[in-house]
Order: C-alpha cells, then structure tokens, then sequence
C-alpha cells in the first residue's frame, strides 16, 4: 500500500505542472484569422507583420492563427461576409473586400482626413454603427499601400483611357468606366497572366502593392494617383466581445499603432513611397505624367465617379458619410 500510496503521490506531483500549464494555455484567448491577399505578397506582409507582433505582445493572453491568404481560403470578396457569420475572427482586407458585406465600405477608400482626424470627427463612430449592424467590427487600418494607379503595356498622352481593356477591382471600376475603358475583373494572381497573353492592357493597383513580378509586363505607370490603397483589420463583433479587456487592449493598441506609422502624411508612408518609385523605374516602369489641366481633369473624375456611384448605391447613409469624410464636397 506505501509503495502504490507513493507512486500515485509521485504521479500527482509530475501532473500538477503539466495541469498549470495546461490551464494557461485554455485561458488564451485564440482567434482565427486570415488576409485577403496571398500569404507573403507585398499588400498581405503587413498584416502577417502586426499579426506577429500580437501574438508577441499577448504572449499568455492572445493568439492570432494565420490560417492563410485569398484566394487560396476562397474569394476575397466573400472574407469579410464569412467573417461576419463567424467562419474567421480577425481579417486583413482593403475595402474593396468587404463591400459585400457593407456597401458603405467606399468611403473609407475615398476619405480625405487622417485616420486621426476620422476618430476625432465621429466618422469613424458612424461606419463602426454601420459595421456592427452586420455582425463586424472595424479594428483599424493596418497598412496603406500608397495612391492608386493605372498601370499599362503601352502609353497614352491625355488622361483618356477610351479602347483600353483594364483589368480592375471595385475600387476604380467606375472611374475607369467613365474615363472610357472596358474593364475585366480579375484576382491578383490572375494580373501576370492577363498582362502577358494581352488579354488586358493595363491595371489599376496601388503604389506599393504592386507585386515585383509585374513589373516584367508593366511598362508604364501614370501619375498623379488616385484615392489610397489602405488595408483594414475587421473582426467578428460576437467572438470581439468575448474577448477580456485586457486582450482587447493588446490587440487594439497594436493596430493603432500600425495605423498611426502608415498615415500617407508621416515620413515613414513618404520614404516607402520614394523607394518604390525608384525601385519600378530600376525595372523598367516609366512614368505618365498628367500636369495642370489634364490632372485635374484625372482626380476630378476619379473622386466624382466614385462618390457618384457611392450615392446611388447609399441613398440614406451615402450623403451623411460624404459630409463626415471629405472636406469639399
């Protein structure tokens, strides 16, 4: 009986720290998420960024589980509804990605403040009431890949893109309509392809999310840009609300702090942006550049279209969040 009394004695006292550790690893907080971008290409390494620093920082609180990238998770343009039903906890996507789910989703790509002054202003109060109503949560903006541009095989010499076959996302389709183009969507992986068979002539893609190996079948790109090409964090609101306020705070500060780095105002966004521009004429993309009259002439149909087809499509919210996220309407 001793010798059974001291085994089991022994076997209690091996268990009792494999239990402790255990019962701290159940209390981490795990959330499921994923990028609408393929794993490691250059609009989906911020979000696996701050993703990482997270988990270094809720260590014992807060996980994020990469459970990869659009599209081989499925479309992007269905991440943010499968989110909001609560396939995914957390999600890195640009707008464009989630007007499925919000068709308000636009104005964050056509704001003309600082992120900052979009949390002061109450707009951001407003599209967050938007968001929870669908069963999601706005989090932040992670990463901003620069303005948007159109770039081509071969050059034009007004900003007129009339016989040209673009490929596009929801993001400048109406504007690229009203400039006269024919437009084909397309995934990203799809672009090289597309651009090297001459099944399109160009694409529209922001500064620097352009993927290094574009840059074989891309010749030209035209400046001035055009809107910016942010990248947002989006949660499931039910799981969000689960979490303690401590693992909240973590993940939150984290992505505030992603937000503030990037705003296109700070050294940091204007240094990304010198670099990559240097880095595409070193492969061979010259630039179109439009001046006076022609560039005003290309912002102001970039702006009118959008917010044209962004009222028509919100007829109740769309004139409310225009006031709160333009400056001149």
């Amino acid at each position: 009986m001793n010798f059974m009394r001291s085994i089991l004695i022994g076997a209690a006292t091996l268990a009792a720290p494999i239990l402790t550790v255990t019962a701290a690893y159940a209390d981490v907080a795990v959330l499921r998420s994923v990028s609408c971008f393929p794993i490691g290409s250059p609009p989906s390494v911020p979000f696996e960024e701050m993703v990482a620093e997270i988990n270094k920082r809720g260590e014992g609180v807060v996980r994020l589980d990469l459970l990869g990238g659009a599209p081989a998770i499925g479309s992007p343009f269905q991440v943010a509804e499968r989110l909001a039903l609560g396939a995914y906890d957390i999600a890195g996507c640009p707008e464009a990605f989630f007007g499925n789910l919000i068709p308000e989703a636009p104005a964050l790509r056509l704001n003309e403040y600082t992120f900052a002054e979009l949390r002061e202003n109450g707009a951001l109060d407003y599209f967050q009431e938007l968001m929870k109503a669908k069963g999601a949560l706005f989090l932040g903006r992670h990463q901003d890949d620069g303005a948007f541009h159109v770039y081509l095989a071969d050059p034009i010499d007004k900003p007129d893109l009339s016989g040209l076959n673009l490929r596009i996302s929801p993001v400048y389709t109406a504007f690229f309509k009203a400039m006269g183009a024919t437009v084909q969507r397309a995934s990203m992986p799809e672009v090289y392809t597309l651009m090297e068979n001459k099944t399109v002539d160009g694409y529209g893609f922001s500064l620097r999310g352009i993927s290094p190996d574009w840059y074989k079948v891309t010749k030209y790109r035209v400046d001035p840009g055009f809107y910016h090409g942010a990248i947002h964090t989006i949660a499931n609101l039910a799981r969000w609300e689960t979490l303690s306020p401590e693992a909240q705070e973590i993940v939150s500060s984290v992505i505030l702090e992603f937000e503030v780095r990037i705003e296109p105002s700070s050294d940091y966004a204007k240094d990304l942006d010198a670099k990559m521009r240097a880095t595409q004429a070193e492969n061979g993309i010259q630039t179109i550049t439009f001046e006076g009259a022609d560039a005003e002439k290309w912002l102001s149909m970039a702006k009118d279209a959008a917010w044209s087809e962004f009222l028509a499509e919100n007829p109740v919210t769309g004139p409310k969040l225009k006031d709160l996220f333009t400056k001149s309407n």
